[in-house]
């Protein structure tokens, strides 16, 4: 038996200016737009807490 991981990089797209980037969904700090600076994900214990909009879960 394989056990897939549980965690997977996630492309969000930033709602302020419409940029996207691909981030973790377990990030253990804050990820902030590359473009205009807003808050994307922030650590939550396990998953983060995502602010942007998700738009494909990469695997």
């Amino acid at each position: 038996m394989i056990v897939k991981p549980r965690s997977r990089f996630l492309k969000v797209r930033c709602r302020d200016c419409s940029a996207e980037q691909v981030v973790f969904n377990k990030s253990s700090m804050r990820v902030n737009c590359l473009i205009c600076g807003k808050l994307l994900l922030e650590p939550a214990g396990g998953k983060s807490k995502i602010y942007g909009e998700v738009i494909a879960v990469l695997e």
